[in-house]
């Protein structure tokens, strides 16, 4: 997949999830095609919009949420994963931290991009129209 990342033009959409998020889906048996499923709904308006590139998703018949980033909509992050019994919400401020890391991702250089995905900080799982 890094050859897609490497030839991709900036505005195609690309979706992420971190090596925890990777971990704990992996845990709750949470698919990558649920993921890009859930992007997709996320795209077309079917999330919790926090606010500065931060949005909550439900996922696995609404047992767990999801909080993905995203600045420009071509790159999104999945980077946290709960049980919606183990707790109602994030707090405010782990928002505003995952506000902060929205930033951050967005600055992300396309080399650095392939350096966390060659480092395995990163997993890309859905590109383009194949979600």
């Amino acid at each position: 997949m890094l050859q897609l990342i490497k030839s991709s033009a900036p505005a195609t959409q690309c979706t992420f999830k971190t090596a925890w998020f990777a971990k704990a889906a992996r845990k709750r048996r949470i698919a990558d095609q649920v993921l890009c499923k859930a992007i997709d709904e996320v795209r077309a308006g079917k999330g919790v919009n926090l606010g500065g590139g931060v949005w909550k998703k439900r996922l696995n018949d609404n047992r767990d949420r999801s909080i993905i980033l995203a600045q420009d909509g071509a790159r999104w992050f999945f980077v946290y994963l709960f049980m919606k019994k183990d707790r109602e919400n994030i707090s405010l401020s782990e928002e505003r931290q995952f506000k902060a890391l929205a930033v951050s991702y967005a600055q992300l250089s396309e080399d650095r991009l392939l350096a966390l995905l060659e480092l395995d900080e990163l997993v890309e799982i859905c590109h383009g129209d194949d979600s």
